[in-house]
């Protein structure tokens, strides 16, 4: 089982890591379109205008093209540690130990705008790129990555099942047949239901700490939703599509 997560824009930064060897992640066959994108940031980080055009940043966050111009210099972390945010706060991988640790860094998988996919301990710097970014020039990113990372997860998702909990955003990037999706909903006590937008990545968090940690081998929806339900959710299964229910 592959539990593919969402990136997050905030990163650590440092690391003690070497600086980026693309060779060096896996799923070599994006290691093409990861050079070019970049290549083509750290170019753009020369010009901080349209730095903060095509990235969506303000002045204050200058500091995020300076990540983006030393990409190929700065020291790396593993993929798992670099993100931050609500969702990897509730997957607090640092916390699990021994077998746990390492079931967690084999079940683990990050999209990225910038490296397509990662495994957690893939080594990577920060950097700045979302999946909604358009680099000057070029198509949109969705574009850019569909033919090449497509073919890469439906390899994958025909060996073992993928837990898809990316955003819309980085759906777009690349489908993936026969992927476990999972929705969030704030249940009222009338029984009204409300889609969960920001917190739905704290309930995603706890359900990929559930998964990457169990000594089960989820191999399905229904293993999955078992798998959410041990851990204190509470989950509804309709065929490949998970609905936790959270109070409102």
């Amino acid at each position: 089982m592959i539990v593919l997560l969402p990136p997050s824009e905030t990163k650590h930064a440092g690391g003690d890591g070497q600086p980026l060897s693309l060779d060096s992640l896996g799923s070599p066959e994006l290691t093409e379109l990861r050079a070019t994108l970049v290549d083509e940031l750290i170019a753009l980080a020369a010009d901080r205008d349209a730095s903060r055009r095509a990235l969506a940043l303000s002045a204050a966050q200058d500091g995020e093209i300076e990540r983006n111009a030393t990409l190929r210099t700065a020291p790396t972390a593993p993929a798992i540690r670099r993100y931050t945010g609500v969702l990897y706060e509730a997957l607090d991988v640092d916390s699990l130990r021994g077998a746990a640790a390492g079931r967690a860094a084999a079940r683990l998988a990050v999209g990225s705008a910038l490296f397509g996919l990662l495994r957690a301990n893939d080594p990577v710097p920060a950097y700045r790129l979302s999946a909604t970014s358009k680099l000057p020039g070029q198509p949109g990113l969705a574009k850019r990555w569909r033919p090449a990372l497509e073919p890469v997860l439906a390899d994958i998702a025909a060996a073992e099942l993928v837990v898809d909990l990316r955003s819309g955003s980085y759906e777009a990037l690349a489908k993936i047949p026969g992927a476990v999706r999972v929705d969030v909903v704030a249940e009222h006590t009338d029984g009204r239901r409300v889609s969960v937008s920001h917190f739905n990545k704290a309930h995603k968090g706890r359900l990929a700490r559930a998964l990457a940690s169990t000594r089960s081998e989820p191999d399905d929806a229904a293993s999955v939703a078992a798998t959410a339900r041990r851990a204190g959710m509470r989950v509804e299964r309709d065929g490949l599509r998970l609905t936790i229910v959270v109070p409102a």
